[in-house]
């Protein structure tokens, strides 16, 4: 069955000066988080910006991938400290999200490291946000064990 999920923003003023608010979410897990282009560009403030919220997202689907696939080989994780780093980088003809790059350090009794880190680049392409992103931005993962 296909899910969908929603998230609303209200700005007010132009690009510049102006700024937004993400007012809620489906979930209703978060919502109320400002956002600004100055955020986006310069330093956060205290603000949000759509690149941290893929980065989240990236993170979070990657952890998912890998966990699924970690299971599959028979070595489940106890655990996976995820992190993604979303690069917005000014080019000739503007703003482009870049480069997302994952981070992950993985506590898995009984796998070997050139195992583990087979199974997270496969992570990394079979994650349905790296999919997303594919062909658009670059991807990679640096995958080391505790």
């Amino acid at each position: 069955m296909d899910q969908t999920r929603r998230a609303n923003v209200v700005w007010s003023g132009n690009l510049q000066t102006g700024s937004g608010t993400i007012t809620d979410v489906t979930s209703g897990s978060f919502g109320n988080l400002p956002v600004s282009w100055p955020a986006r560009t310069e330093s956060p403030n205290g603000k949000t910006s759509p690149e941290e919220l893929l980065a989240a997202a990236h993170a979070a689907c990657f952890s998912m991938s890998l966990s699924a696939r970690l299971a599959k080989n028979g070595t489940p994780p106890e655990r996976l400290e995820v992190s993604a780093t979303v690069t917005f980088a000014q080019q000739e003809v503007g703003w482009k999200v870049a480069a997302s790059t994952i981070a992950v350090v993985g506590t898995v009794p009984g796998i070997d490291l050139d195992t583990f880190r087979s199974l997270a680049d496969g992570a990394k392409d079979g994650c349905p946000i790296s999919g997303a992103l594919k062909g658009n931005v670059e991807l990679s993962v640096d995958a080391r064990l505790a």
